[in-house]
């Protein structure tokens, strides 16, 4: 007759996510800023519309787990970031007028979800005139930087080389602080 035994097994131990604030902090940190893409005649300024503010944050977010809503909800557009972990969620919230006819309303919503997400990440906007847009760097991403910052510690390229072919964020110049020098 067989012998059969049991041994207890420890359930594999899971890593927390990180804290809601620590997934914000770091998605703000690669944000940057909003472009704007749109131009209001009555006034004849220039905005970023709600689609560029969606464009610019929200694949953002997403990849730090965090979720964008815009409920309507008592009267009220509000802009919700939930950690898709823990439910944890922050909020900012604009009264609407509840007066005013659909189309006016409509308006109000779009303008309202723009200036909620533009508070709940204390977005900044850039002026994208022609001059602008023509003398604009391009951006570099993550894994282009960390290229970039080992051909520099490997004494093959130049910080100052660097910050003169792309825009980079304040964490990225930060970061070049670190390089150790050769």
């Amino acid at each position: 007759m067989e012998k059969t035994t049991t041994k207890a097994v420890k359930p594999q131990e899971v890593e927390q996510p990180a804290p809601f604030y620590v997934r914000l902090h770091k998605a703000k940190q690669l944000i940057g800023k909003v472009h704007k893409n749109a131009t209001n005649p009555h006034f004849k300024k220039s905005y970023a519309d709600i689609n560029s503010i969606l464009e610019a944050v929200e694949p953002i977010l997403l990849q730090h787990d965090l979720l964008l809503l815009q409920p309507i909800d008592g009267g009220s557009v509000c802009t919700q970031l939930v950690c898709i972990y823990t439910g944890f969620s922050i909020s900012s919230c604009m009264a609407l007028d509840l007066n005013l006819d659909a189309q006016k309303q409509g308006s109000q919503i779009s303008y309202f979800r723009r200036y909620t997400i533009q508070s709940l990440l204390t977005l900044q906007a850039t002026d994208d005139d022609g001059h602008v847009a023509s003398t604009a760097k391009p951006k570099i991403d993550a894994k282009r930087f960390a290229e970039a910052v080992k051909t520099i510690a490997d004494g093959k390229f130049t910080v100052e080389k660097l910050k003169d072919s792309f825009d980079l964020t304040d964490v990225q110049i930060n970061s070049l602080l670190l390089i150790p020098v050769i």
